[in-house]
């Protein structure tokens, strides 16, 4: 189970967690993507409307619904998804009573053992449920837009996955950091690639992601950007990112 984090808002986090899940599901691998962000960009981009949404990630949060009543088809085959709504917004205040808040998505996961993989697609924040999403994930996937700032970002993120490990979820670890948003006719773009590679070596993936309109443009049409154009140079990079990923991962299980 990978986590896909960022606390860092806009640097390609959701475009990540949609198109590797829809790489994996198209190498042949039965995949779940669990939309974990109140925003539910996630769900929107895989073209999952409001009303397929009566049981989400909150009601599995809350354990008011099993995972399976959660779990929704999308139009990828062996792509599932468990849809977000807004109301997510408030479990954040919801469970901060709540004995074990932090293990609740874990607990709640644990009948998905059907599929070969599953990503969490988080929020971008460091809160209760980014928390949730990193108790309950084997690795963590870090997407980083290529700018100073997302740096910054990045240290404070570390930190919190090391606070983590310590805390509540030991087996947690970096599977590895993406670029995105790479410009190459930007100097400062190479810069920061630069000097995250330097910093953080072979934990960065060698293939970068571009800045790339049919990207953006692919969530308004409900598909993944590997459906909506497959040829697209952010098409290209996400089936390379996603084989570098399946290199990555320990059990490479595929399913048949």
């Amino acid at each position: 189970m990978i986590a896909i984090a960022n606390q860092k808002g806009g640097v390609g986090k959701t475009t990540t967690a949609i198109n590797l899940a829809t790489a994996f599901a198209a190498s042949g691998w039965r995949s779940l993507l669990i939309d974990l962000d109140p925003q539910g960009n996630a769900s929107t981009g895989l073209g999952i409307g409001s009303a397929d949404r009566e049981n989400s990630s909150y009601e599995l949060l809350l354990d008011e619904a099993a995972l399976a009543d959660c779990t929704r088809e999308t139009s990828i085959p062996l792509l599932d998804i468990v849809p977000a709504t807004v109301d997510l917004s408030g479990a954040e205040v919801e469970l901060v009573g709540v004995d074990g808040r932090t293990q609740l998505l874990r607990n709640a996961l644990e009948g998905c053992g059907d599929y070969d993989i599953a990503f969490i697609d988080c929020p971008p924040s460091l809160g209760l449920l980014t928390l949730n999403g990193l108790v309950a994930a084997d690795k963590l996937l870090v997407p980083l837009q290529c700018e100073f700032f997302a740096l910054e970002g990045l240290s404070q993120l570390l930190q919190t996955v090391e606070q983590v490990q310590q805390r509540f979820n030991a087996d947690l670890g970096i599977v590895g950091i993406t670029l995105t948003m790479y410009d190459r006719r930007n100097r400062l773009t190479d810069q920061v690639s630069d000097d995250v590679r330097e910093v953080l070596g072979k934990l960065v993936f060698d293939t970068v992601v571009p800045r790339n309109v049919r990207l953006s443009e692919a969530p308004s049409h409900g598909l993944p950007a590997l459906v909506y154009d497959h040829n697209c140079a952010g098409s290209r990079a996400y089936m390379d990112l996603a084989r570098e990923l399946i290199d990555r991962l320990p059990e490479r299980r595929k399913a048949a």
